[in-house]
């Protein structure tokens, strides 16, 4: 195992697997912000405590195997190129902000790249944990199994009454982020999302981009995360999501029987010019692309079109991101230059397919 195989596919193993409800829920995410007892947390540590941090990880964990996950990867930010931590962001194996904090940072990565943990972010430890579909409580049970494994040579910080200790007053609790990334093209066609966002607020819960705090929608797909981890137990949070998430595949799966039934041959109309744009266009950019590939995917689901997998969606939703077409290049590229390898990339793709 090596980076090179983490940079080269755009698709994750565990994103190929069949789940409940894929054709809606793309993955469920557990996140789980931890720190040391006995260390100063890393937004005011000098650069020598970071580094004790990340060479305790690099040693310990490095090639290590977890149940089924295996053969863990330890991969040094401050290693990697521009284009190389952009990669890894838009496959979400690091965040933003892991990748602009690379004197000490580092990140753990599983072999199937199911499980990450990143070093030195905003706390000592983020454990991120995904899984295909609808599967929050099986990926709730794993990072539960995860942590405990991290915390037989870890003393994390922790306190009685707070719960664990983070460097974000809003984490500290649970220290959990659980969330779910969902396509929900439906509802944002007939304009319901935008009425239900405010409900799903005050529930505690956010919705957001496809990359998380401060990102937008691209490809109508939407992350719904929780916002409370004080006061309430991790199994409370999940089961709150859990329960929003339920009526919003309700409200998309209404709200495609409704397009079909009101209007199919307009959406139809819809789909295929998607398409033919994608088959045949010579320059693209990222947002027409991302429509694209939502129309296509949605027309997959609704049986119009045949003889193509969601997982080449899911795929070209990450390779048409402009890391990893600089990647793709081997090189620095222009607007203009990453516009015409995109739609060049899109068509050898179907033609594969």
């Amino acid at each position: 195992m090596t980076l090179q195989r983490f940079m080269d596919e755009a698709i994750s193993p565990w994103m190929k697997e069949e789940a409940e409800d894929n054709d809606i829920v793309l993955s469920s995410r557990i996140r789980l912000a931890r720190n040391f007892a006995d260390a100063v947390f890393p937004v005011i540590a000098d650069s020598s405590e970071l580094e004790k941090i990340r060479a305790f990880f690099q040693q310990e964990y490095a090639h290590e195997n977890f149940q089924e996950h295996k053969n863990f990867e330890f991969v040094s930010i401050r290693d990697l190129t521009a284009i190389e931590k952009r990669v890894l962001v838009e496959k979400h194996l690091i965040s933003p902000l892991l990748a602009q904090n690379a004197d000490a940072a580092g990140v753990i990565i599983s072999e199937n790249e199911q499980v990450s943990l990143m070093i030195n972010e905003e706390d000592h430890i983020r454990i991120q944990l995904y899984y295909p579909g609808f599967q929050l409580d099986e990926a709730l049970k794993k990072a539960f199994d995860f942590d405990d494994w991290l915390e037989e040579k870890i003393n994390y910080a922790y306190d009685e009454k707070r719960g664990y200790l983070t460097a974000c007053p809003s984490n500290v609790g649970t220290g959990m982020r659980a969330s779910v990334m969902m396509h929900l093209p439906a509802l944002a066609i007939t304009k319901q999302l935008n009425q239900m966002i405010p409900a799903i607020n005050q529930l505690g819960l956010v919705v957001r981009g496809i990359y998380g705090e401060g990102s937008e929608s691209i490809g109508n797909i939407f992350q719904i995360s929780n916002q409370i981890t004080l006061g309430k137990s991790e199994e409370d949070i999940v089961e709150d999501l859990r329960s929003v998430v339920t009526q919003l595949i309700q409200h998309e799966r209404n709200a495609r029987k409704h397009i079909m039934e009101q209007s199919s041959e307009k959406l139809e109309d819809r789909i295929f010019r998607s398409y033919g744009i994608l088959k045949y266009s010579r320059i693209m950019e990222s947002k027409e692309a991302a429509r694209c590939l939502s129309n296509v995917r949605l027309g997959i689901d609704l049986g119009f079109i045949e003889g193509v997998s969601r997982n080449i969606l899911n795929e070209l939703m990450v390779l048409i991101q402009p890391g990893f077409l600089q990647h793709y290049a081997q090189s620095t590229l222009t607007a203009k230059e990453r516009d015409v390898l995109r739609a060049s990339l899109i068509r050898k793709r179907f033609e594969e397919e």
